[in-house]
Protein backbone atom coordinates (compact mmCIF):
# COMPACT_ATOMS: atom_id res chain seq x y z
CA UNK A 1 0.00 0.00 0.00
CA UNK A 2 1.37 3.42 -0.93
CA UNK A 3 1.84 5.89 1.91
CA UNK A 4 1.76 9.57 0.97
CA UNK A 5 3.80 12.15 2.84
CA UNK A 6 1.87 15.34 3.54
CA UNK A 7 4.53 17.60 5.04
CA UNK A 8 3.57 20.29 7.50
CA UNK A 9 5.11 23.62 6.46
CA UNK A 10 6.64 25.80 9.14
CA UNK A 11 5.85 29.51 9.28
CA UNK A 12 7.65 30.12 12.55
CA UNK A 13 9.65 33.33 12.57
CA UNK A 14 13.36 33.35 13.32
CA UNK A 15 16.71 32.38 11.83
CA UNK A 16 16.86 29.53 9.38
CA UNK A 17 18.62 26.86 11.43
CA UNK A 18 18.51 23.17 10.60
CA UNK A 19 16.86 21.30 13.49
CA UNK A 20 18.93 18.81 15.46
CA UNK A 21 18.35 15.16 14.54
CA UNK A 22 15.45 13.83 16.57
CA UNK A 23 16.37 11.59 19.49
CA UNK A 24 12.70 11.01 20.33
CA UNK A 25 10.08 10.07 17.76
CA UNK A 26 6.42 10.35 18.75
CA UNK A 27 4.11 8.37 16.46
CA UNK A 28 0.44 9.39 16.51
CA UNK A 29 -2.05 7.13 14.68
CA UNK A 30 -5.14 9.09 13.71
CA UNK A 31 -8.57 7.90 12.63
CA UNK A 32 -11.72 10.04 12.50
CA UNK A 33 -10.25 12.70 14.74
CA UNK A 34 -11.57 15.58 12.63
CA UNK A 35 -11.13 19.10 13.95
CA UNK A 36 -9.97 18.09 17.41
CA UNK A 37 -6.64 16.75 16.14
CA UNK A 38 -5.33 20.30 15.67
CA UNK A 39 -5.74 21.25 19.33
CA UNK A 40 -4.63 17.80 20.51
CA UNK A 41 -1.34 17.92 18.61
CA UNK A 42 -0.74 21.49 19.76
CA UNK A 43 -1.17 20.22 23.31
CA UNK A 44 1.29 17.39 22.61
CA UNK A 45 3.86 19.81 21.18
CA UNK A 46 3.52 22.01 24.25
CA UNK A 47 4.46 19.10 26.50
CA UNK A 48 7.30 17.89 24.26
CA UNK A 49 8.79 21.39 24.16
CA UNK A 50 9.36 21.08 27.91
CA UNK A 51 11.69 18.11 27.40
CA UNK A 52 15.42 18.62 26.92
CA UNK A 53 15.54 16.27 23.95
CA UNK A 54 15.23 16.89 20.19
CA UNK A 55 12.01 15.30 18.96
CA UNK A 56 9.78 14.72 15.98
CA UNK A 57 6.05 14.02 15.74
CA UNK A 58 4.79 11.69 13.03
CA UNK A 59 1.04 11.71 12.43
CA UNK A 60 -0.27 8.76 10.42
CA UNK A 61 -3.75 9.13 8.93
CA UNK A 62 -5.31 5.66 8.78
CA UNK A 63 -7.48 6.04 5.68
CA UNK A 64 -9.39 9.08 6.93
CA UNK A 65 -12.12 10.57 4.76
CA UNK A 66 -13.11 13.35 7.19
CA UNK A 67 -11.18 16.53 8.00
CA UNK A 68 -8.45 14.77 10.00
CA UNK A 69 -5.77 15.19 7.33
CA UNK A 70 -6.56 18.82 6.52
CA UNK A 71 -6.62 19.71 10.22
CA UNK A 72 -3.31 17.94 10.82
CA UNK A 73 -1.72 19.85 7.96
CA UNK A 74 -2.66 23.12 9.66
CA UNK A 75 -0.09 22.39 12.35
CA UNK A 76 2.76 24.63 11.30
CA UNK A 77 5.82 23.09 12.88
CA UNK A 78 9.16 21.90 11.49
CA UNK A 79 9.05 18.86 13.77
CA UNK A 80 5.68 17.54 12.56
CA UNK A 81 5.20 15.29 9.56
CA UNK A 82 1.86 13.97 8.32
CA UNK A 83 1.47 10.71 6.40
CA UNK A 84 -1.68 9.36 4.80
CA UNK A 85 -2.81 6.24 2.96
CA UNK A 86 -6.25 5.86 1.37
CA UNK A 87 -7.60 2.69 3.00
CA UNK A 88 -8.41 2.18 6.68
CA UNK A 89 -6.16 -0.70 7.71
CA UNK A 90 -5.94 -0.32 11.47
CA UNK A 91 -4.02 1.28 14.31
CA UNK A 92 -1.30 -1.36 14.26
CA UNK A 93 -0.55 -0.73 10.60
CA UNK A 94 -0.51 3.02 11.20
CA UNK A 95 1.98 2.65 14.04
CA UNK A 96 4.23 0.42 11.95
CA UNK A 97 4.19 2.98 9.13
CA UNK A 98 5.07 5.72 11.57
CA UNK A 99 7.99 3.77 12.98
CA UNK A 100 9.27 3.15 9.45
CA UNK A 101 9.38 6.92 8.89
CA UNK A 102 10.90 7.78 12.27
CA UNK A 103 14.53 8.42 13.16
CA UNK A 104 14.63 8.66 16.97
CA UNK A 105 16.47 6.19 19.17
CA UNK A 106 13.42 6.27 21.44
CA UNK A 107 10.00 5.80 19.84
CA UNK A 108 6.79 6.73 21.62
CA UNK A 109 3.24 5.76 20.69
CA UNK A 110 0.33 7.93 21.80
CA UNK A 111 -3.29 7.97 20.64
CA UNK A 112 -4.47 11.07 18.78
CA UNK A 113 -7.44 11.67 21.10
CA UNK A 114 -5.01 12.57 23.91
CA UNK A 115 -7.18 10.82 26.48
CA UNK A 116 -3.80 9.83 27.85
CA UNK A 117 -2.03 12.91 29.15
CA UNK A 118 1.07 13.61 26.99
CA UNK A 119 2.70 15.16 30.06
CA UNK A 120 3.43 11.57 31.12
CA UNK A 121 5.94 11.11 28.28
CA UNK A 122 8.69 12.88 30.21
CA UNK A 123 8.36 10.43 33.08
CA UNK A 124 8.55 7.50 30.68
CA UNK A 125 11.81 8.85 29.24
CA UNK A 126 13.25 9.29 32.74
CA UNK A 127 12.54 5.62 33.48
CA UNK A 128 14.21 4.57 30.22
CA UNK A 129 17.35 6.56 31.04
CA UNK A 130 17.47 5.55 34.71
CA UNK A 131 16.98 1.81 34.21
CA UNK A 132 18.22 1.09 30.68
CA UNK A 133 15.07 -0.97 30.15
CA UNK A 134 13.75 -2.05 26.75
CA UNK A 135 10.48 -0.18 27.01
CA UNK A 136 7.98 1.57 29.26
CA UNK A 137 4.24 1.12 28.93
CA UNK A 138 1.44 3.05 30.54
CA UNK A 139 -0.68 1.08 32.97
CA UNK A 140 -4.16 1.89 34.19
CA UNK A 141 -3.50 -0.48 37.10
CA UNK A 142 -0.34 1.22 38.32
CA UNK A 143 -1.00 2.38 41.91
CA UNK A 144 -0.05 5.96 41.02
CA UNK A 145 -2.23 6.19 37.90
CA UNK A 146 -5.07 8.71 37.82
CA UNK A 147 -7.78 7.08 35.78
CA UNK A 148 -11.28 8.30 35.02
CA UNK A 149 -13.37 5.91 32.96
CA UNK A 150 -16.63 3.96 33.32
CA UNK A 151 -16.99 1.05 35.70
CA UNK A 152 -17.98 -1.30 32.87
CA UNK A 153 -14.78 -0.46 30.98
CA UNK A 154 -12.77 -1.08 34.13
CA UNK A 155 -14.31 -4.53 34.52
CA UNK A 156 -13.79 -5.39 30.85
CA UNK A 157 -10.17 -4.26 31.00
CA UNK A 158 -9.45 -6.21 34.18
CA UNK A 159 -10.98 -9.40 32.81
CA UNK A 160 -9.05 -9.06 29.57
CA UNK A 161 -5.75 -8.66 31.41
CA UNK A 162 -6.50 -11.79 33.45
CA UNK A 163 -6.89 -13.61 30.14
CA UNK A 164 -3.61 -12.18 28.84
CA UNK A 165 -1.74 -13.29 31.96
CA UNK A 166 -3.20 -16.78 31.61
CA UNK A 167 -2.23 -17.13 27.95
CA UNK A 168 1.15 -15.41 27.81
CA UNK A 169 4.20 -15.17 30.07
CA UNK A 170 4.06 -11.41 30.38
CA UNK A 171 4.74 -9.79 33.73
CA UNK A 172 2.53 -6.79 33.02
CA UNK A 173 -0.86 -5.64 34.23
CA UNK A 174 -2.05 -3.62 31.24
CA UNK A 175 -1.09 -4.38 27.65
CA UNK A 176 -3.56 -2.15 25.83
CA UNK A 177 -2.96 1.39 27.10
CA UNK A 178 -2.05 3.51 24.09
CA UNK A 179 0.97 5.30 25.59
CA UNK A 180 4.20 3.35 25.19
CA UNK A 181 7.88 3.98 24.53
CA UNK A 182 10.49 1.56 23.17
CA UNK A 183 14.07 1.58 22.09
CA UNK A 184 14.33 1.58 18.32
CA UNK A 185 16.16 -1.76 18.28
CA UNK A 186 13.21 -3.49 19.92
CA UNK A 187 10.83 -2.25 17.24
CA UNK A 188 13.27 -2.99 14.40
CA UNK A 189 13.31 -6.64 15.43
CA UNK A 190 9.71 -7.09 16.50
CA UNK A 191 7.60 -5.17 13.98
CA UNK A 192 8.53 -7.22 10.88
CA UNK A 193 7.22 -10.33 12.66
CA UNK A 194 3.78 -9.01 13.58
CA UNK A 195 0.58 -10.14 11.88
CA UNK A 196 -2.06 -8.05 13.69
CA UNK A 197 -2.92 -4.79 11.93
CA UNK A 198 -5.78 -3.63 14.11
CA UNK A 199 -7.09 -4.52 17.52
CA UNK A 200 -4.51 -6.49 19.53
CA UNK A 201 -1.40 -4.95 17.98
CA UNK A 202 -0.17 -3.74 21.39
CA UNK A 203 -0.37 -7.22 22.86
CA UNK A 204 1.29 -8.89 19.88
CA UNK A 205 4.15 -6.39 20.00
CA UNK A 206 4.75 -7.14 23.69
CA UNK A 207 4.50 -10.91 23.15
CA UNK A 208 6.95 -10.92 20.25
CA UNK A 209 9.39 -8.56 21.99
CA UNK A 210 9.28 -10.87 25.02
CA UNK A 211 10.03 -13.89 22.86
CA UNK A 212 12.94 -12.03 21.26
CA UNK A 213 14.47 -11.53 24.69
CA UNK A 214 13.33 -7.96 25.32
CA UNK A 215 11.76 -8.69 28.68
CA UNK A 216 12.68 -5.62 30.69
CA UNK A 217 9.50 -3.65 30.02
CA UNK A 218 8.45 -1.39 32.88
CA UNK A 219 4.99 -0.11 33.72
CA UNK A 220 4.47 3.56 34.53
CA UNK A 221 1.59 5.61 35.90
CA UNK A 222 -0.67 7.54 33.56
CA UNK A 223 -3.41 10.13 33.67
CA UNK A 224 -6.42 9.02 31.66
CA UNK A 225 -9.43 11.21 30.98
CA UNK A 226 -11.90 8.92 29.25
CA UNK A 227 -13.89 10.57 26.46
CA UNK A 228 -17.27 9.08 25.69
CA UNK A 229 -16.96 9.91 21.99
CA UNK A 230 -14.89 6.81 21.41
CA UNK A 231 -14.50 4.38 18.55
CA UNK A 232 -14.32 1.45 20.99
CA UNK A 233 -17.52 -0.64 21.01
CA UNK A 234 -18.69 -4.19 21.60
CA UNK A 235 -17.62 -5.23 18.13
CA UNK A 236 -14.14 -3.85 18.78
CA UNK A 237 -13.99 -5.77 22.07
CA UNK A 238 -14.90 -8.99 20.29
CA UNK A 239 -12.24 -8.34 17.66
CA UNK A 240 -9.63 -7.82 20.38
CA UNK A 241 -10.51 -11.23 21.83
CA UNK A 242 -10.34 -12.82 18.38
CA UNK A 243 -6.93 -11.28 17.70
CA UNK A 244 -5.72 -12.40 21.12
CA UNK A 245 -6.71 -16.00 20.42
CA UNK A 246 -4.98 -15.76 17.04
CA UNK A 247 -1.75 -14.54 18.66
CA UNK A 248 -1.82 -17.49 21.08
CA UNK A 249 -2.43 -19.92 18.21
CA UNK A 250 0.34 -18.43 16.07
CA UNK A 251 2.79 -18.52 18.97
CA UNK A 252 2.16 -21.96 20.43
CA UNK A 253 0.73 -24.04 17.59
CA UNK A 254 1.87 -22.57 14.29
CA UNK A 255 5.23 -21.34 15.61
CA UNK A 256 4.53 -18.49 13.21
CA UNK A 257 6.83 -15.89 14.74
CA UNK A 258 9.88 -18.15 14.84
CA UNK A 259 9.24 -19.25 11.25
CA UNK A 260 8.68 -15.68 10.09
CA UNK A 261 11.92 -14.59 11.71
CA UNK A 262 13.81 -17.42 10.02
CA UNK A 263 12.31 -16.45 6.65
CA UNK A 264 13.30 -12.81 7.02
CA UNK A 265 16.79 -13.74 8.19
CA UNK A 266 17.37 -16.09 5.27
CA UNK A 267 16.07 -13.55 2.76
CA UNK A 268 18.32 -10.83 4.14
CA UNK A 269 15.44 -8.51 5.06
CA UNK A 270 16.25 -6.64 8.26
CA UNK A 271 18.97 -9.24 8.72
CA UNK A 272 21.19 -7.12 10.96
CA UNK A 273 18.44 -6.52 13.49
CA UNK A 274 16.85 -9.96 13.28
CA UNK A 275 20.09 -11.88 13.82
CA UNK A 276 20.89 -10.25 17.15
CA UNK A 277 18.76 -12.33 19.50
CA UNK A 278 17.53 -15.92 19.49
CA UNK A 279 13.78 -16.42 19.28
CA UNK A 280 12.34 -18.58 22.04
CA UNK A 281 9.03 -20.38 22.26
Amino acid sequence: MSVQLLESVSTRQGPSIAPMPAQLSVVVPAYREGRRIFDNIKRLLGELDKLSVPYEVIIVSDGNTDSTVSEARRIESPVVRVFHYPMNVGKGFALSCGVDQSVGELVTFIDADMELDPANIGGFIEIMHATGCDGVIGSKRHPDSQVSYPRLRRIQSALYQLLVRALFSLNIRDSQTGLKIFRRQVLREALPLLAVKRFAFDLELLVVAHQLGYRDVREAPIRLDYQFETTVNLRSAWNVLWDTAAIFYRLHFLRYYAKRRAELSSSGKNAEAIAEAPFSN
